[in-house]
């Protein structure tokens, strides 16, 4: 799947953190089908099989309803189960290797904290860059936080798109507007809410408003 950064609008990551009344499956169905226009599958805790079981299923989804699938950091797997991309943070493999073992096809997001973080993922062939956290996260409650000016900074240090993540939600998303974000990465504020579709309409909503064209 060719990349573009419209497919960064909505970038919904999993988190197993946030399963209970639903299944994994349902959650991502649910968000995929309201509207999320790209899927990072993040997994810390399954061993390698049950990892691959899982992002076979997650990959079936995602083709059939037309979005690309980012493997977090495991390379084999994204590999194995046919994903469209591998995103890695700056204490991964480095971003050149990993361009190396995907091929030039598929997509490479790299975590930058920084310019100078962006420029380099940049140069290693990156597609995108992910930066945060932007708000305080339940989900990496020890990230350290950027400013607004710093995403802003970020993003006119690189020709590619910059993705916001950390502690999005449809109440706060409108303060990106400015920092010339391509979309927002969110983890609780889609997964972690009772109503997923509800809260992906509300970010899609808000997002077309914060992104210029």
């Amino acid at each position: 799947m060719k990349f573009h950064k419209d497919m960064l609008l909505l970038y919904a990551v999993t988190d197993q953190a946030f399963t209970g009344e639903k299944t994994l499956t349902e959650q991502i169905e649910e968000a995929i089908s309201a509207g999320v226009t790209l899927l990072q599958l993040r997994e810390k805790g399954l061993d390698k099989h049950a990892f691959l079981e899982e992002a076979l299923i997650v990959r079936e989804l995602t083709r059939h309803y037309g979005i690309p699938l980012i493997i977090n950091d495991n390379v084999e797997i994204a590999l194995k189960c046919g994903a469209d991309g591998v995103h890695v943070g700056q204490d991964d493999l480095p971003p050149l290797k990993v361009r190396q073992l995907i091929g030039p096809d598929r997509i490479l997001g790299v975590t930058a904290k920084n310019a100078e973080q962006a420029k380099k993922a940049f140069m290693d062939g990156a597609d995108y860059i992910g930066s945060g956290a932007i708000f305080p996260s339940p989900t990496k409650k020890d990230a350290i936080p950027l400013t607004l000016e710093q995403l802003a900074d970020i993003c006119r240090s690189v020709p590619i798109p910059v993705t916001a993540i950390g502690g999005i939600t449809g109440e706060n998303v409108c303060n990106l507007k400015g920092t010339g974000v391509a979309g927002a990465a969110v983890v609780s504020g889609i997964f972690g809410q009772r109503d997923i579709a509800a809260a992906v309409h509300s970010l899609k909503e808000q997002l077309l408003k914060v992104v210029t064209p």
